[in-house]
């Protein structure tokens, strides 16, 4: 049975003190997830970077996949910096397969990731 997408927003400092925006993601990431993943990310500020955490994400299906393709093109097309932490080493994997890697790198954890951007 798929679990309900959660998302929360925290701000955090960036390692030059700057503001970076931490969408937190929890649950499974399907077809359902669009309006907690895609919602979640616009209203974030375009002005700030962006990390997303897997982090608490049990599962990811194709459609799954496919909004946080669509989130990183967006994002892209807006300049706005992105990365991405917490996956599975399967989800890993996965993410670089579908050529997610092009928009958004991959860490293994937030401070990682924070560095990045």
């Amino acid at each position: 049975m798929e679990s309900e997408t959660k998302t929360s927003i925290d701000q955090i400092a960036g390692h030059d003190g700057s503001q970076i925006t931490v969408l937190r993601f929890s649950g499974d990431i399907s077809s359902g997830s669009r309006d907690a993943m895609l919602g979640s990310y616009e209203t974030a500020s375009r002005a700030q970077p962006v990390l997303l955490d897997f982090s608490k994400v049990e599962y990811i299906n194709s459609s799954g996949i496919a909004l946080v393709i669509q989130m990183l093109m967006e994002a892209n097309k807006a300049g706005q910096k992105i990365a991405a932490f917490g996956l599975t080493p399967h989800f890993q994997k996965v993410f670089t397969m579908v050529g997610i890697t092009k928009y958004a790198s991959l860490y293994q954890d937030e401070a990682t990731a924070k560095m990045s951007l």
